[in-house]
């Protein structure tokens, strides 16, 4: 009688994990994706990529709309991205009038300083993250776009690579209103505005960004191609390598899909450069 072989599948995991902040005053979400052989070599460590969503989505929506998951699992299988752990965090919700967002300091809300604070510290030792600049990056889109391109440029010691699509990289509103935390979202991207931090780099600092490699990503149709254009010209005439592509589309998870596919490959790329 012949014996039929039974292969057991494994799988990829999405972990959603939380941390209680001492900074923000408040219990932070977190949705982690391990991959396949995580827990199969529980000795290896791991390179990491943040990805930052945007400004009226939540730490779950990279895996519900854009099927992070999925397209990992699939590039990973076929040798186009090595394995790697994907940190999504939570950094607002969808009432953005009422709900706190954004990756800045802001009265009422340090994220920032919570990111490097808490939250990088305790999620890279809790999962096996090597924990170096040469294995980490970050990437992220609109709002997230803006924030990942902030953070890489405010520390340039601990990021490989940047990924920043249809990036909200600048804005023009200064005053908060009290009642409307959209107001103070918007005043913080102007004073952390990543195409003014490229203007007025000083020599010292455009040699750190050039240890950075940079990937804007945005659509033809999207309303905030002007800033990265601006951006990746600046970047241009300052010398600092950065990829641009500008391909069909406009803002939302249609491109953002796509872009995947280029951004985990970008990150795997960086590692260990």
């Amino acid at each position: 009688m012949a014996l039929l072989a039974i292969s057991v599948a494994s799988w990829s995991r999405v972990i959603t994990d939380s941390i209680k902040s001492n900074v923000l005053k408040a219990t932070v979400k977190v949705n982690i994706y391990l991959p396949e052989e995580f827990d199969r070599q529980p000795q290896k460590k791991y390179p990491v990529l943040y990805l930052l969503h945007g400004l009226t989505d939540t730490y779950r929506a990279w895996v519900d709309k854009g099927h992070l998951d999925k397209v990992a699992d699939e590039m990973i299988s076929k040798g186009e991205v090595c394995p790697m752990i994907i940190i999504m965090p939570n950094a607002g919700g969808p009432n953005t009038r009422v709900d706190w967002n954004g990756y800045f300091n802001m009265d009422g809300w340090a994220y920032h300083d919570f990111f490097y604070q808490e939250l990088m510290p305790t999620f890279e030792k809790k999962y096996r993250i090597i924990g170096d600049k040469a294995n980490r990056a970050v990437s992220g889109l609109s709002m997230g776009g803006g924030g990942c391109t902030v953070y890489a440029q405010r520390h340039p010691d601990l990021f490989s690579s940047c990924y920043a699509m249809s990036a909200w990289l600048t804005s023009q509103d200064t005053q908060v209103n009290p009642n409307d935390h959209q107001t103070a979202v918007s005043k913080a991207v102007h004073d952390n505005s990543a195409i003014d931090y490229v203007r007025n780099a000083s020599a010292e600092v455009v040699n750190q960004l050039k240890t950075v490699r940079w990937f804007v990503d945005c659509g033809d149709d999207d309303f905030l191609l002007d800033q990265n254009e601006e951006f990746h010209r600046l970047m241009r005439g300052k010398r600092i390598a950065c990829e641009l592509r500008v391909r069909n589309g406009n803002h939302g998870w249609d491109y953002w899909n796509t872009a995947l596919r280029t951004s985990l490959p970008f990150a795997a790329q960086s590692f260990n450069k």
